[in-house]
């Protein structure tokens, strides 16, 4: 068997740069900005989950006592727990819902941040004057 030459040096240099690379991979913003929704989702979701769980609970006793998830239908054997299915879709109608309305406040927020008063260009305010000057001569001539 062949030993191979390794170079020390040439490594030392090729993992700086790697690691390098990846610093600067993790302080750009938008993987922070992943972190932090990762983060955030999963407080989030402890909220939803309590949410969801009152609603299902009122939609249940208006409903005559009815638990989704202990309904279910025996065939022989065979339990079909389709109650499950439908409380996963009414968390996942809830989970949207909130996530949706939580987005739509943020873009208001970060509209109205965003707007500035509307400037007018040069071309604009020059077609202004040339239109103001216009009119003062054609009311000059009716005089």
């Amino acid at each position: 068997m062949k030993k191979m030459k390794i170079d020390k040096e040439k490594l030392s240099k090729e993992s700086k740069g790697i690691i390098k690379e990846f610093k600067e991979f993790i302080a750009r913003g938008n993987v922070m900005d992943l972190a932090i929704g990762v983060i955030i989702g999963a407080a989030f979701s402890n909220i939803v989950t309590a949410f969801t769980k009152i609603l299902t609970d009122l939609i249940g006793t208006i409903l005559g006592g009815i638990n989704f998830r202990g309904l279910s239908y025996t065939i022989g054997s065979l339990t079909v727990e389709y109650g499950t299915f439908f409380q996963a879709v009414f968390d996942f109608l809830v989970t949207a819902i909130c996530i949706f309305i939580l987005i739509k406040i943020v873009n208001k927020i970060i509209r109205k941040k965003e707007e500035p008063a509307p400037s007018k260009s040069d071309e604009v305010i020059l077609l202004e004057e040339i239109r103001d000057l216009l009119k003062e001569n054609k009311t000059k001539k009716t005089k």
